[in-house]
């Protein structure tokens, strides 16, 4: 005669522990939101925003002040402020237009400072385009004294219109003719139409032609 023999199975519980993502992983977006999360910015996330970005802000730095020696000073005042103002990113989707607006400031601030900077832009190479951009190139190879000291003044008081601009078309101006980026580039990085960004650039261009057209007149 067959025995029934009972069997009792038990249900075992595995947790497992997935192993936690490198920054290196992570989006722009999940590293700002964890450097907006706690009472400071998480170091690692920060670190690696700033690893991920610290070409952009060199790059538009050095359009803005190719000859200035301390452009990482600079570069780390604009890297200070991020690390203090970062919670006040609503949308992280913005931050490369925020954090080239943060740049943009702080030369020009820095510029206000030092009222007459020698060569603060970088004219040696041509911008030209059928969209009838502003040219930067200077001619002549070995100008003379008089000519030099002409293209000081004037590259000073080209600074000065730039920094009067609202700072609205003086990011979007800076972004298009001095580090030459595309409108479409311009558009994706400042969150507004490509419409807006052609508007901004016309009106900025228009400004800074009848301020200088003003100081090429009182010569």
């Amino acid at each position: 005669m067959s025995q029934s023999i009972p069997v009792c199975w038990s249900t075992v519980h595995v947790t497992v522990t997935p192993a936690p993502v490198t920054v290196e992983k992570l989006s722009d977006r999940d590293l700002i939101l964890r450097c907006q999360a706690g009472l400071r910015p998480d170091k690692a996330a920060f670190a690696e925003l700033l690893r991920r970005y610290q070409p952009h802000v060199e790059r538009i730095l050095y359009h803005l002040a190719p000859d200035w020696q301390d452009r990482a000073d600079l570069a780390q005042e604009v890297w200070i402020r991020v690390y203090r103002n970062i919670k006040r990113l609503n949308e992280p989707a913005k931050f490369r237009g925020w954090l080239s607006r943060i740049a943009t400031n702080i030369f020009y601030d820095e510029l206000r400072k030092r009222k007459r900077v020698k060569h603060p832009l970088s004219l040696d190479t041509p911008r030209v385009a059928e969209d009838g951009e502003m040219d930067w190139e200077i001619a002549g190879d070995n100008p003379s004294p008089e000519e030099e000291l002409t293209t000081r003044e004037f590259y000073e008081q080209l600074q000065e219109a730039i920094a009067d601009l609202p700072e609205v078309f003086r990011t979007t101006i800076v972004l298009r003719e001095i580090e030459g980026m595309p409108y479409e580039e311009i558009a994706e990085i400042t969150n507004v139409s490509l419409g807006t960004v052609k508007s901004r650039i016309a009106r900025a261009r228009a400004r800074l032609q009848s301020q200088l057209q003003n100081y090429l007149n009182g010569q």
